[in-house]
């Protein structure tokens, strides 16, 4: 039946949306994803749900503690309704909420900081499992119950005086490295059918008019 809405949905859509969808919904990937810790600062949280987009990066997960994450229209370019968001905000631990939910799902914890025992971006093995890559807030950096229950360290080498990127320009880097390593690989990296079929239907969905009203009538004539 869900095949069968997005073919039905499909018909409300230029043919050229129609091609682009089918072009992207094939570079997206869940074996990678990426979790942003208390993130304040716009301009840094928008770009990199616009990296992720870019890079083919689905999931995307909000840490919300101290701070709420704020999208800057400018700056994101409508990225944030091509990927799926996922905020945690209900618990009194949200990171440690997080850290057990994406480990559940098969996800190594990868804090993206330079630690006594972390390896270079090139070295990070990415043959051994799906990973969930942690991004800290620009000052505070990630929390120590991240650092704790992280199962990897990654730092990107440096060359200057400066002791880190900005956190937009460390996602660019290392979802650029990731990327272009995952696709010139035999990892299966790419989503299932199911997962596929879920992407287009949202992205339908965000696209059409009253794409609500015509999914109803869809599923009334179809009872």
């Amino acid at each position: 039946m869900k095949q069968k809405l997005i073919e039905h949905l499909f018909k409300f859509v230029s043919e050229n949306k129609y091609n682009l969808f089918q072009e992207k919904i094939q570079k997206r990937t869940k074996y990678t994803t990426v979790v942003l810790e208390d993130i304040y600062q716009p301009h840094n949280a928008s770009a990199v749900l616009r990296t992720c987009d870019c890079f083919g990066i689905q999931d995307v997960h909000i840490i919300e503690n101290k701070n709420q994450y704020q999208i800057n229209p400018d700056v994101a370019l409508g990225s944030n309704q091509w990927i799926d968001i996922k905020k945690y905000n209900k618990k009194k631990h949200n990171t440690l909420a997080t850290i057990k939910h994406l480990k559940s799902k098969g996800y190594r914890i990868i804090a993206t900081t330079p630690h006594k025992n972390d390896v270079n971006l090139n070295e990070l093995d990415l043959e051994k499992g799906k990973i969930a890559l942690f991004f800290g807030a620009e000052l505070s950096g990630l929390s120590d119950v991240i650092l704790n229950n992280a199962d990897e360290f990654v730092k990107i080498p440096m060359y200057g005086f400066t002791e880190s990127y900005n956190i937009s320009v460390s996602a660019a880097i290392i979802l650029y490295h990731i990327s272009e390593k995952l696709r010139n690989s035999n990892i299966n990296w790419q989503l299932t059918e199911n997962q596929r079929e879920d992407i287009l239907l949202d992205w339908l969905k965000t696209s059409i008019k009253k794409s609500e009203l015509i999914v109803e009538n869809f599923y009334s004539k179809h009872k």
